[in-house]
């Protein structure tokens, strides 16, 4: 590459790592306090807040990795042309065209980092994220074994411990199962232990006492006992659907969808060929957030007011081809034989781009033809 190259492909990346940093933190903020509420309340450690947090940051910097690329093609050029230095260059006889031969590089830096990421990695973290989400779903210590608050294993059930000691004895038990609304039940205990057993995990209560409200009658029950197991086993909601989700498939097994694949995950054949696709537009259109941020500020002449027209319609541009690409993306949904319509905004995108360059060759001529058509009756 050409030392000019070299050195606006290094503008490019420092301004890339920097609003992905960004964009990948503010992100990560706003998943983070969900985990933390789900993860904590459930009674987990920090350790697994951190490890979900870890394993869901690769579905947030793929989404975030074209958004920086544009800010970054944006803010070099922009930088570029306060400082006169693209100026110098095209004067130097460099055409627009060969100068977006760094950005063309840049763009497939980004998208391949994206495509890494969406057919690799993403695929490969969530699997691991279900895994673990079922894991905890099913660690019944880390959902009962939490002294001195009130816990909510599942729906119905309320669950205190005052005190645990080091040997795995609960002292000063409660537990309220008011999943029946016709039988609701409380039981409380001096002391308890979790025992494992072949059937399940049960709670063995010594000396407490069961309190039976039937709401029909308002009449309690009492029943004092000596020492009374409870399976909470129970508690655990296997029946759950075990449906695979789509960012868990691979991008070919998507693309090429077989019986079993789609009795697994739920879906119609087309919902899949579009979600593998999906993966490769996605990269592509990177490539072209990345061109038209960079482009679309080389149109226009000099302006004290600086380049913030050519930024919003840089930004407008990008909104247009976003809307291109969802209402296409309704159809791929509907119908596998249209996953071609996914590529068909990366085509515009690339059409528009090479317009932009073209136009910004020609300032006089368009502006020439614009006033023309004005003076017009």
């Amino acid at each position: 590459m050409a030392r000019f190259d070299r050195y606006l492909l290094s503008q490019l990346m420092v301004f890339f790592g920097f609003f992905a940093l960004v964009l990948v933190m503010v992100y990560w903020v706003n998943q983070a306090v969900l985990l933390f509420d789900r993860l904590i309340a459930d009674g987990q450690s920090a350790a697994v807040f951190l490890e979900f947090t870890a394993l869901s940051l690769p579905n947030v910097i793929r989404v975030v990795l074209p958004v920086a690329g544009f800010a970054a093609s944006v803010y070099a050029t922009n930088r570029l042309s306060s400082e006169s230095e693209l100026v110098v260059v095209q004067a130097m006889g460099f055409s627009s065209f060969r100068l977006a031969r760094a950005v063309l590089v840049f763009g497939l830096i980004v998208a391949l980092l994206t495509g890494i990421l969406a057919n690799i990695l993403v695929p490969i973290s969530e699997t691991r994220l279900k895994e673990r989400s079922v894991e905890i779903k099913n660690n019944i210590t880390a959902r009962f074994l939490t002294e001195g608050e009130f816990l909510h294993p599942t729906d119905g059930i309320t669950f205190y411990i005052r005190e645990i000691t080091p040997e795995g004895e609960l002292k000063g038990v409660f537990m309220s199962d008011n999943r029946d609304e016709n039988n609701q039940v409380i039981y409380t205990a001096k002391n308890a232990f979790l025992v494992r057993e072949e059937t399940g995990p049960k709670l063995v209560m010594f000396d407490g006492m069961a309190q039976t409200l039937d709401p029909k009658s308002n009449r309690l029950f009492t029943t004092s006992f000596s020492d009374f197991s409870y399976d909470i086993g129970g508690l655990v909601d296997d029946n759950a659907p075990n449906r695979s989700r789509i960012s868990e498939i691979s991008t070919r097994d998507l693309i090429f969808p077989t019986p079993e694949l789609l009795a697994k995950t739920g879906y119609n054949s087309a919902m899949l060929v579009y979600s593998g696709h999906k993966r490769i537009a996605q990269p592509l259109l990177a490539i072209v957030m990345a061109l038209i941020g960079f482009s679309a500020l080389l149109v226009g002449s000099f302006s004290r007011f600086g380049v913030v027209r050519q930024i919003i319609a840089a930004i407008l541009i990008i909104v247009l081809i976003r809307v291109l690409d969802s209402v296409l993306t309704e159809f791929a949904r509907r119908d596998e034989t249209l996953w071609w319509l996914l590529y068909v905004p990366v085509l515009v995108g690339f059409l528009v781009t090479a317009v932009l360059l073209w136009m910004s060759e020609r300032p006089g001529r368009i502006k020439r033809l614009f006033r023309r058509r004005v003076a017009m009756p």
